[in-house]
């Protein structure tokens, strides 16, 4: 399967003044999101505590009486609740995994109660540093910005036990994602075992290794680069005077390492666009690919956002505090199913392959053939849809 993402910008698809940010905001449709509210304070794995957060979800088919068929889905950097679904009100784009869930899909909710809850830190609904501070911290409705404080996956994960305590669920059938989210599912099985029966891990290993904290480092760098980042507090500032610059060119950067050298050069070579000839206005096919995605994220993410998670993504260590990764991966007791993208460049083959090695649980590493690189997960729906449902099955 190839991916049907445009290899170039399309003005009359693209706003061409950018929002100072692309989070959902107080006042935005909430689309098929629903909110949990903890009134209480949330503590914080490296210290402090939020006074109080919120979680948006969503979710598909029917919950049993016992609580037993519910599935935990999560999502990677830039997605969201929104894991499934037509694009409408609330929701810039179609589900990220849609048609991986839904009625007779891989995971199909005919048998499943399937959950997905944007992650903590993020900017679609959920406590992050767009959302409004609580009154307690401040009275003129000002953003967290720079206030927000440094989370990680194991944080992100408890707000998602606070969930499913709040939905009654002690059990996940399964817990299912993919690169973060695929931090989240290790960080379940591996903190919480009595509460996963099944856990499928895709395109991620068991701690970030040092290219993977290099490349989110350069991402980072170039977002707090951009003038108009100011230090983390640029929400009242008029539309296109926002970070933009610097969050798409931390994408481009991102994006180079999602993809393979294979796939750039069968769908873009060197073709140029505008004009054949590159020093006369013309410039090369893959420029505009990644200008595209670039601004097509400026409009449905937030900066600090990305900051935020890349951040966490830098400290996902499953062996942290627990004997280092073999010790923490020898007490996983769930089913593990893990899959890796014969293509990847940020998370190689060889760290799936380390946690087949390491979980006693664990089933053989299945392969996905595909020149995708990293967003294999995404692009090849049918291999991968085919794995999950075997798992859950």
């Amino acid at each position: 399967m190839t991916s049907s993402e445009p290899p170039a910008l399309d003005p009359s698809l693209i706003d061409p003044v950018p929002p100072v940010t692309g989070a959902w905001q107080e006042g935005d449709d909430p689309g098929r999101r629903q909110f949990l509210e903890l009134d209480e304070p949330f503590a914080l794995e490296a210290g402090g505590a939020l006074p109080e957060v919120r979680v948006a979800y969503e979710t598909w088919g029917a919950l049993a009486p016992d609580a037993s068929n519910a599935v935990l889905v999560l999502h990677a950097l830039t997605g969201d609740s929104h894991a499934a679904g037509p694009a409408g009100p609330g929701h810039a784009e179609v589900g990220w995994w849609d048609g991986t869930i839904g009625p007779g899909a891989a995971i199909d909710t005919d048998r499943f109660f399937v959950v997905c809850p944007n992650v903590l830190g993020g900017c679609q609904g959920t406590t992050g540093p767009s959302s409004i501070l609580p009154s307690s911290l401040s009275e003129d409705g000002a953003e967290w910005g720079s206030l927000f404080p440094r989370i990680t996956i194991r944080d992100q994960v408890a707000l998602e036990v606070a969930l499913a305590d709040a939905l009654g669920i002690h059990r996940w059938s399964a817990v299912v994602g993919g690169s973060m989210g695929g931090m989240r599912v290790l960080e379940w099985a591996v903190g919480h075992p009595d509460r996963v029966a099944r856990a499928v891990v895709i395109s991620v290993g068991a701690q970030a290794t040092a290219e993977e904290i290099a490349l989110c480092s350069v991402q980072m760098r170039a977002i707090r680069a951009d003038p108009k980042w100011r230090g983390g507090n640029y929400y009242d500032a008029a539309p296109g005077d926002g970070p933009h610059e610097g969050m798409s060119l931390a994408r481009g950067i991102g994006h180079i390492s999602y993809r393979s050298e294979l796939e750039l050069a069968a769908r873009f070579g060197r073709d140029h666009q505008l004009s054949e000839d590159p020093f006369d206005g013309g410039r090369y096919a893959v420029e505009s690919y990644l200008e595209h995605h670039g601004d097509k994220l400026v409009h449905r993410f937030d900066a600090n956002s990305y900051l935020v998670l890349s951040e966490a993504m830098n400290h996902h260590d499953v062996g942290r505090g627990r004997g280092g990764i073999a010790a923490a991966l020898a007490t996983i007791t769930a089913e593990v199913t893990i899959a890796g993208m014969s293509s990847d460049r940020l998370y190689p083959l060889r760290l799936q392959q380390e946690l087949g090695e390491l979980i006693p649980t664990a089933s053989a590493v299945e392969v996905v053939q595909t020149i995708s690189g990293h967003d294999g997960f995404l692009v090849e729906a049918d291999a991968v849809g085919r794995i999950i449902q075997a798992a859950l099955t």
